[in-house]
């Protein structure tokens, strides 16, 4: 595990894609992911593709900026192999080195990962305003939570 590289952004689009396509995750532009390379950790294993990838975005916040997890994804094979959990731990030791406060994600699934790290729904009101405006209500994704 480690952080991504501008260069890997066209790898990290084409592993959101497929959880674009079924509605887990939000489409972005392609050249984003090379903007926001920094917000992303990979997983990677020698000479082969990217298999794993999470970001994370600090948000200002009254009693101190809070983190959002975002644009989480596993490849098809790696699913169920501890690749998802070993990203969240990861996250997780990357927004306490941050000293954030807290942390935020949306999902359109049942969130059983996050729930297993700590997370629950909170109300979208509780999450950084600019995050929470641009979920798209259609997707009826939940909003969770944990403070660190």
């Amino acid at each position: 595990m480690r952080p991504a590289r501008r260069e890997e952004a066209a790898e990290l689009a084409a592993l959101s894609r497929p959880f674009v396509r079924s509605g887990a995750l939000r489409e972005r532009p392609g050249p984003l992911y090379a903007v926001r390379a920094a917000d992303f950790l990979v997983v990677r294993p020698p000479g082969g593709p990217v298999e794993g990838a999470v970001a994370l975005r600090v948000h200002p916040a009254q009693a101190g900026p809070v983190g959002v997890v975002y644009n989480f994804c596993v490849a098809g094979h790696r699913q169920g192999a501890g690749v998802g959990a070993a990203l969240l731990r990861a996250v997780l030791d990357r927004a306490r080195a941050q000293s954030l406060g807290a942390l935020f994600t949306a999902t359109t699934g049942g969130g059983e990962l996050f729930h297993r790290h700590g997370f629950a729904p909170v109300a979208a009101h509780l999450a950084p305003p600019s995050w929470a405006r641009a979920l798209d209500p259609r997707r009826g994704a939940r909003i969770l939570a944990r403070t660190l």
